[in-house]
């Protein structure tokens, strides 16, 4: 995947914003003000960011080499995610959405409602 792709993907999602909160290359992709994406725009090698369930992240570290603790993350509840080869687009598009529904889910029942009704 590419930045771009990246990008257009976690802006499909319901509610979801891109935001520059630590310095101007650091995308950050948020719903209801949580984040739930990370990548750095100018990266040769595109990386990511995507929150994880704590024994998915495990698991997905010892089946993928382009998976490793999250860079500047809670290690339990994140994983970067190296764009390579190794993982196809689909594959990182399913962990998109997990992190996605991981955020969205823990948002209150008013905010979800909102976000629904707007998207």
């Amino acid at each position: 995947m590419t930045n771009q792709d990246i990008e257009k993907y976690c802006l499909s999602k319901k509610g979801a914003i891109k935001t520059y909160p630590f310095d101007k290359i650091t995308a950050v992709y948020k719903v209801g003000n949580k984040m739930f994406a990370l990548s750095n725009d100018e990266s040769e090698e595109v990386r990511m960011n995507l929150k994880c369930d704590p024994i998915y992240a495990l698991e997905l570290r010892s089946i993928y080499e382009s998976v490793i603790p999250g860079y500047h993350m809670s290690k339990q509840h994140w994983n970067t995610v190296i764009c390579n080869k190794e993982i196809n687009d689909t594959l990182i598009k399913e962990w998109i959405d997990d992190s996605y529904e991981l955020v969205f889910t823990s948002l209150t029942k008013k905010l979800q409602n909102e976000i629904i009704l707007k998207g």
